[in-house]
């Protein structure tokens, strides 16, 4: 859990240098940055526009919030 309230640090921190307009989450591979992604969206108020599973540039893609909300929540888990 700590990696992902360091995220929120980290936007709090950045934010205080450069206007925030969106986030680009990688190694998007755990679900405390699945949830992270909820807190830093909810404070802000910014859109999440990449995600990604690795470390390298090709590993990103555009963000599609109803896979990613149906990935937090699949229909088998209620």
């Amino acid at each position: 859990g700590s990696a992902g309230s360091n995220g929120l640090i980290q936007a709090k921190e950045f934010s205080k240098s450069t206007p925030l307009t969106g986030m680009c989450v990688s190694k998007l591979d755990g679900s405390y940055k699945g949830g992270i992604v909820v807190a830093i969206h909810g404070e802000f108020k910014f859109p999440v526009r990449y995600v990604g599973l690795g470390e390298g540039p090709d590993d990103l893609e555009e963000f599609d919030p109803q896979t990613f909300a149906a990935a937090l929540f699949p229909d088998d888990s209620v």
